[in-house]
């Protein structure tokens, strides 16, 4: 099998089992807090903590702009069945980066990477994080360039695929949609809170908490209770109205 075609069969098999790679962060975390390998953040601070969820929150508002913005079975639309697109995303978050909603989740992990409080966690795991989602852009790339041809060429040599280099917004032909993103992002906007409320709660149980509040602090009580009310509103909403369906998306 040739380089190119081994690339792109690695890259649909990865991302169908995208789902797992937060598993593996999870058991690098447990090990870091474990071994007590976290030289940062020992102990709960407000501050380191409003920093990691904001950073956490920037990826989630890059995807939102994304989703908002994004039609029914165009690029960008994948699904656990493989690639679907009947048209090119360019406008948007299209037409700073081509691969806006994998720059949105690692700008999420980033936030919950640095909260385990270990330098060389955050660069080894965003080492991982790119080799892994970097032959998922390959096959989601060849799909393209062989579904649209000369006007996915054209649109990807002035657009960086990852990193944007200048911030050139074209305002999509679509109406940005609110309730598309909420039926779509309440799952990862919930697990940002619940991943640094358990780096959090495991950094202080071995370091000897045992009572409740000394475990889970007041602060990810408080969190942890608002974003859940939000998840379980927004999935009912989901499973049982039609509230948050928007035709076309």
């Amino acid at each position: 099998m040739a380089l190119i075609e081994e690339f792109e069969k690695t890259g649909n098999w990865l991302f169908k089992g995208r789902s797992f790679f937060p598993l593996l962060l999870y058991v690098f975390m447990a090990a870091i807090i474990g071994f007590q390998l976290d030289p940062f953040f020992q102990s709960f601070d407000l501050i380191s903590a409003v920093v990691c969820i904001a950073i956490s929150i920037l990826g989630q508002l890059i995807r939102a702009l994304t989703i908002g913005y994004t039609p029914r079975d165009t690029s960008g639309r994948n699904t656990k069945d493989g690639q679907i697109a009947e048209v090119l995303n360019t406008e948007g978050m299209y037409n700073l980066v081509r691969h806006p909603l994998y720059l949105g989740n690692y700008f999420m992990w980033l936030g919950i990477m640095i909260y385990v409080g270990n330098f060389w966690f955050v660069v080894v795991c965003s080492l991982i994080y790119w080799l892994y989602y970097e032959r998922i852009m390959f096959a989601e790339e060849a799909f393209l360039r062989g579904k649209f041809g000369e006007a996915y060429l054209e649109w990807s040599e002035g657009v960086p695929s990852f990193w944007p280099r200048a911030l050139r917004w074209k305002t999509p032909g679509v109406e940005f949609s609110l309730r598309n993103i909420l039926k779509r992002e309440y799952n990862g906007f919930f697990a940002i809170f619940v991943s640094l409320a358990v780096i959090s709660a495991g950094k202080n149980t071995v370091r000897g908490a045992e009572e409740w509040m000394d475990i889970l602090v007041p602060f990810w009580q408080y969190t942890l209770a608002a974003t859940f009310v939000i998840f379980l509103t927004l999935r009912s909403l989901k499973r049982y109205s039609r509230v948050l369906h928007v035709e076309g998306r």
